[in-house]
């Protein structure tokens, strides 16, 4: 005979009083707010606490507030502001020709016509016009590049606006933006004719400092906080970017200075320590960017 107790599988299941339900219920609960309080941590970390401990400007601090990137004439975010020389005008002319960079043309038709014959027949142009872009309301006051191969479809090129208030002790800063255009196309945003530059543009950077170092031309040399660390921007023309997001500043040789001293060249000023942590995993994620950069020469201008 049954007992008045004994209930089947089922039967427990469907008792309103019965155990196991709620303790599924509770781990469902408790599983889907810490899930929840993660995903907060996560967000709050990743874009509120580490951006904002990658901020540095100890070692010049009226950088804070200055513009983080370029525009081009239609108003579109342009290329990132990577690089500032303190100095006057003669001291940076004087030391970009003395590191092998060569003053653009203006753009007129003349120059214009040039620059598509050379990138056409592929002729050397080293003085080929570059495109403006705009900071401080205004197109680059200077502008310099570094001729690669037998056209002006390869060159290394900067420009450069002068700010007197971004400057230290009455000298100007040259606040620059530096990219290597890699191949001739159309505009992803504008369909106009113009470079496509190169992703990495923190190598661009680092090689227009390192020439300059090596004429001897910086006699200190420290970085800012400047766009950001970035894993997928795009420029003006649509052309994808990365970028460690510091921005590297440099005194120059005084005109009239004798540029030779150390052979080993100015010893940069320390990041932080938390810039330091986020240079060496940027460093440690370039190589899988690099991989995954396109090759222009698979690919159609």
């Amino acid at each position: 005979m049954k007992s008045p107790n004994a209930f089947s599988p089922t039967e427990q299941f469907d008792r309103p009083d019965r155990p196991l339900p709620r303790l599924v219920e509770r781990f469902l609960v408790r599983s889907f707010s810490g899930l929840i309080v993660l995903l907060l941590t996560w967000l709050t970390f990743a874009y509120v606490i580490l951006p904002a401990a990658w901020k540095h400007y100890e070692h010049h601090p009226e950088m804070q507030n200055a513009p983080k990137t370029t525009l081009t004439s239609q108003g579109i975010i342009g290329d990132p502001l990577t690089v500032g020389f303190f100095g006057s005008e003669e001291d940076l002319v004087r030391s970009l020709l003395a590191a092998g960079w060569n003053p653009a043309d203006p753009v007129t038709w003349k120059s214009s016509l040039h620059i598509a014959e050379s990138v056409l027949l592929k002729r050397p142009y080293p003085d080929a016009p570059i495109s403006s872009l705009f900071v401080f309301g205004r197109m680059q006051d200077l502008a310099f590049e570094k001729a690669v191969g037998g056209s002006a479809r390869h060159r290394h090129h900067a420009r450069f606006w002068k700010s007197k208030e971004l400057g230290r002790d009455g000298v100007p800063l040259w606040i620059g933006s530096a990219t290597f255009d890699q191949s001739v196309g159309l505009s992803h945003r504008t369909g106009q004719i113009t470079h496509h530059i190169a992703p990495d543009i923190d190598a661009e950077r680092d090689q227009l400092i390192a020439d300059l170092e090596h004429a001897r031309r910086i006699v200190e040399l420290f970085q800012v906080t400047g766009v950001g660390a970035t894993l997928a921007g795009h420029n003006g023309g649509g052309d994808w970017y990365y970028t460690d997001g510091e921005m590297t500043l440099g005194v120059l040789v005084k005109a009239g200075m004798d540029p030779h001293g150390s052979d080993s060249g100015p010893e940069p000023l320390d990041n932080p320590p938390i810039v330091r942590i986020k240079d060496q995993f940027w460093d440690a994620i370039r190589p899988l960017l690099e991989k995954m950069t396109p090759d222009p020469n698979k690919t159609s201008d």
